[in-house]
């Protein structure tokens, strides 16, 4: 579900049972939706172009300018992501990151001198290197610079050991994966090998880092500093949040773990609504959240708010 879908139907709940309005926060963290979040938040426009999605088929992919133009926001997802191939179909060592590089270079010749890449949700575990032929091919930056939103603190060498698997990668093909990204490693000007946030997107992010001296950022932070959530947070009673699975990898720089960390920060009280919760009961202590409540469709996460409003949430 969209983040907007989830927030609105969070929304809904609370006014059944007879809450004020919510605040209305819909985040990401670097992977699917963060363009749409940024977009609401900054104002701006969309484009888009023709590029190769993970296997190589042509695929239309949209981006977002904002700032005039100035500068553009990628997401990884769009043109590499998972959710672009089947199950049967996924191919850990096949799947390219060229796309991903394909969408930079149509967003340079858009005019973009500051290209925003959200590196999360990939199918790819090339480190990058599909991504960076394409920006070669069309001319390498051409002035332009790069800011990575990571989704995981991985470095760079454990990236296949730690998502291949979910992409498609058996034991051994995780291997070869990790001997791949380990010469590219040592082929680069820099070396991104044991650095944090080098392995998002199947090391993608360490590759641009690496080649083109992206800045590297930890993509949760990012998006809420820029919807301005904390002054929005410590103007409410209760922060509510949500994932489609929260578990360990909550923790690890996914957005509802920063939301819930901030609002530990803050002494806000905070709740979580979920498609699925295999939180352990140490981790929800650390994220001090009060309650987890599971719903898997926009109607059963209607039913979640209005139970957390009428229970634990304060009224007044």
């Amino acid at each position: 579900m969209r983040a907007t879908e989830v927030a609105a139907a969070i929304g809904r709940g609370f006014e059944r049972a007879g809450l004020g309005p919510a605040d209305l926060c819909p985040v990401a963290d670097g992977g699917e939706g963060t363009i749409e979040v940024l977009l609401t938040a900054l104002g701006g426009e969309t484009a888009g172009a023709r590029v190769s999605d993970p296997l190589g088929r042509e695929v239309r992919a949209g981006f977002a300018l904002i700032e005039d133009g100035g500068t553009a926001i990628v997401e990884v997802a769009a043109a590499s992501g998972l959710g672009l191939v089947v199950e049967p179909q996924r191919d850990a060592e096949a799947a390219t990151s060229r796309g991903t590089g394909e969408l930079v270079a149509a967003a340079i010749d858009a005019g973009a001198q500051l290209v925003v890449v959200g590196a999360g949700g990939s199918a790819t575990t090339d480190g990058g290197a599909g991504a960076i032929e394409a920006i070669e091919k069309a001319g390498g930056l051409r002035g332009a610079s790069l800011v990575v939103l990571c989704d995981v603190r991985t470095p760079f060498d454990e990236a296949a050991t730690r998502y291949a698997p979910q992409k498609g990668a058996d034991e051994a093909a995780v291997a070869r994966l990790t001997a791949r990204l380990l010469e590219l490693a040592e082929s680069w000007p820099r070396d991104p090998r044991g650095v944090p946030l080098t392995g998002a997107a199947g090391g993608l992010s360490g590759g641009l880092w690496a080649v083109y001296g992206a800045r590297l950022e930890a993509g949760a932070p990012f998006v809420l500093d820029a919807l301005g959530f904390d002054s929005r947070m410590r103007a409410s009673r209760a922060v509510v949040t949500g994932e489609g699975r929260i578990d360990r990898g909550t923790l690890e720089g996914k957005a509802a773990g920063e939301v819930a960390v901030r609002a530990r920060q803050a002494g806000i009280p905070a709740y979580a609504i979920v498609g699925e919760n295999a939180l352990s009961l140490f981790d929800q202590r650390i994220l001090d959240l009060q309650v987890i409540e599971e719903a898997g469709t926009l109607e059963q996460l209607e039913a979640a708010a209005e139970r957390l409003a009428a229970s634990v949430l304060p009224t007044g």
